[in-house]
């Protein structure tokens, strides 16, 4: 498992670009991204595999195009329940707090393939032990939150 892809923007909804790297304060959000704000949605993440179902399905998307801050792979974030924590890297500690958003009315991807897939598939978390990320770092699930094998 791990981070393929962080994403910023400047404005919100816009969609997110690419960075090198990105730093996750503590109980706030990524600096410098339009989203951060210290609420229970500090940070979001999607997996590249949802990000290529979507491709299979004829839309032209990339990391960060669903707004995400971080893309993963090698992990089925939305199958894990609410106070899982995430580690990346050494330093980062994540908690999950949410499952899903609601796609907004004049979401583009959808009306171009049909559906979204942020509804069910992305996910928000509370950062707890901020850190740099940069894609290649290693994602971990370190603890979850109720009894799953």
């Amino acid at each position: 498992m791990r981070v393929v892809a962080v994403n910023t923007s400047e404005k919100k909804g816009m969609r997110k670009v690419s960075r090198p790297e990105v730093e996750l304060k503590t109980n706030f959000g990524v600096v410098g991204d339009s989203h951060a704000d210290g609420t229970h949605r500090q940070l979001s993440l999607l997996g590249i595999e949802d990000i290529n179902y979507m491709r299979s399905l004829g839309a032209d998307v990339h990391p960060g195009d669903f707004a995400e801050n971080i893309t993963t792979e090698g992990v089925e974030l939305s199958t894990y329940p609410i106070g899982t924590r995430f580690r990346i890297g050494t330093d980062v500690l994540l908690e999950l707090t949410q499952i899903g958003k609601e796609c907004h009315s004049g979401c583009e991807i959808r009306k171009l393939v049909g559906t979204c897939i942020m509804p069910k598939k992305g996910v928000f978390c509370r950062i707890l032990q901020g850190g740099v990320v940069r894609p290649d770092d290693s994602f971990a699930v370190v603890e979850e939150d109720g009894a799953r094998s």
